[in-house]
């Protein structure tokens, strides 16, 4: 089966074109999907749709791949998704067809460029740092937060009377904002008796992801902060059940996140990748309703986590 898909960047601009294009490449007029998007954080809701449309077998049509894909890389990412589901793609102009040797030898090298770009990137980038650093400048991206509120969030934090998720809440900013700047656990109340010192192995705290290990006990404290999120990854493997893996700042995804956060506390695991995007658009996955319900959460007819039940 062949579906087609459009996009133009406005309301204004008319897609018809792409439509006539598509018709003559044998595409039935019900199966064109027709977006008016533009940018690369914008809505394309036809598309979703016509991903979620195709099966093994069918073909997806274009007229050219920037109509398809947001960037490089999400055009490299789409491409691989149809590919492992067994879906073909051709795009007109372009003469790409992956159902040809030359067509599939065409969109390999596509993905080449993406990784030479990304690569040439990350290269531009450390070297900006490393000639920021030798002028005395520090590197990254401002904070969201100013001092003050830090310094409202951590008190709000400490006294133990507001979740991570109600304080992000307070402040407008996403729950990991705030985690990166949590620098202490929760004081114990007051009447609670000081532990007894008695010897014990102190256990390590690096990363179990990527081995960091703090060199500071300011930084050991956000790290346990951050450590004790759980993020839900996709299963590289295709089996549909969510990966769980705790992350420091340093590895911690730089991609689409999405809270999954318990209707009484507002505490619950981060998706990240597809799983966010999905949730984004379509509602919780059932794979992540199923991770849920086995870790004791109940899922009908609000998210409640295990403490809330």
């Amino acid at each position: 089966m062949l579906i087609g898909y459009a996009r133009v960047s406005t309301a204004d601009q008319n897609p018809d074109h792409q439509v006539d294009a598509l018709r003559r490449a044998g595409v039935a007029t019900a199966d064109i999907h027709v977006d008016h998007a533009g940018g690369a954080k914008a809505s394309r809701p036809q598309l979703d749709l016509v991903l979620r449309r195709l099966r093994e077998g069918d073909v997806l049509v274009i007229t050219r791949l920037d109509r398809l894909g947001r960037s490089m890389l999400h055009l490299i990412t789409l491409g691989a998704d149809l590919r492992e589901r067994g879906i073909g793609l051709q795009v007109l102009e372009q003469g790409i067809d992956t159902a040809t040797a030359e067509g599939r030898a065409m969109f390999g090298m596509l993905s080449v460029l993406a990784e030479f770009q990304r690569e040439l990137i990350v290269a531009n980038t450390r070297d900006g740092l490393a000639a920021a650093r030798a002028r005395g400048r520090k590197g990254g991206r401002p904070s969201k937060l100013s001092s003050d509120q830090i310094a409202l969030a951590q008190r709000l934090y400490a006294a133990g009377e507001h979740t991570v998720a109600q304080i992000a809440a307070m402040l407008k900013v996403p729950r990991t904002t705030v985690y990166g700047h949590l620098n202490t656990r929760r004081a114990p109340a007051p009447t609670e008796p000081e532990p007894a010192a008695v010897p014990a192995t102190r256990s390590s705290r690096a990363c179990p992801t990527c081995g960091h290990e703090p060199t500071t006990r300011a930084e050991a404290a956000h790290q346990r902060v951050d450590l004790a999120v759980d993020w839900l990854h996709p299963d590289p493997d295709g089996q549909g059940t969510p990966i769980g893996r705790h992350h420091c700042r340093h590895c911690e995804p730089t991609d689409s996140a999405f809270d999954v956060a318990c209707s009484i506390c507002g505490d619950g695991p981060i998706l990240t990748g597809s799983l966010a995007d999905s949730a984004s658009t379509g509602g919780i996955p059932d794979s992540v309703l199923h991770w849920l319900t086995n870790s004791g959460w109940a899922t009908t007819p609000v998210l409640r986590c295990p403490d809330h039940i």
